[in-house]
């Protein structure tokens, strides 16, 4: 469903387990990242009145959850810290040059987010499946759900912006462009790392 190339390695898993709390941290900043990046998308791109609407909704789902993850990481008594640079997100933003007109700055901006979130989904998954904390794992597998609707939202997004032919090609050249840069992740206690 995702279309992921290269799946993680699943002793990811084991690695996000023994430092369940620094993927909380980190978990944490990247739902301020998501709700970042939507507004992003309205303060840049306000003519497009359905996008708009959409991402005023996804930012209220965003920062709602980091409340929860930050309500967990404070009843277990972890400051949150300052943000980490997320060395796969700084990766792949990368791909498409920089510049062009605006409909090709916002379906770049829309496959990023897309990706991002589809890559989220699939390492909630593995978290849901793994954890021994059954709590834990049950919270992940919530979250999982919502992560495949936000992937699906932005792809849907690009679709209908850009030429449908051109962003589908687009789409595939970034993830096999995703694919590489994963051999090379997966070591980290880190949500994408």
């Amino acid at each position: 469903m995702l279309g992921l190339k290269l799946p993680t390695d699943p002793r990811w898993a084991n690695i996000a387990e023994k430092n369940i709390d620094e993927i909380l941290i980190d978990h944490a900043h990247c739902e301020q990242k998501a709700a970042s990046t939507a507004i992003s998308l309205i303060v840049s791109f306000p003519e497009y009145t359905e996008l708009v609407t959409e991402m005023i909704a996804l930012v209220k789902e965003e920062i709602s959850h980091f409340k929860l993850v930050h309500d967990r990481l404070i009843a277990k008594g972890i400051p949150l810290g300052r943000d980490r640079k997320d060395e796969y997100v700084v990766q792949l933003v990368t791909f498409f040059p920089k510049g062009g007109s605006r409909t090709d700055q916002l379906v770049h901006r829309l496959l990023y987010a897309a990706l991002i979130e589809a890559r989220s989904c699939e390492r909630f998954r593995l978290l849901s499946e793994h954890l021994e904390d059954a709590e834990l794992a049950k919270f992940y597998r919530d979250l999982m759900v919502s992560e495949a609707n936000h992937y699906t939202l932005f792809l849907n997004f690009a679709r209908q912006y850009g030429n449908r032919v051109q962003v589908d090609e687009k789409w595939k050249k970034l993830l096999d462009y995703e694919a590489l840069l994963m051999r090379n992740l997966g070591t980290k206690e880190s949500i994408h790392g």
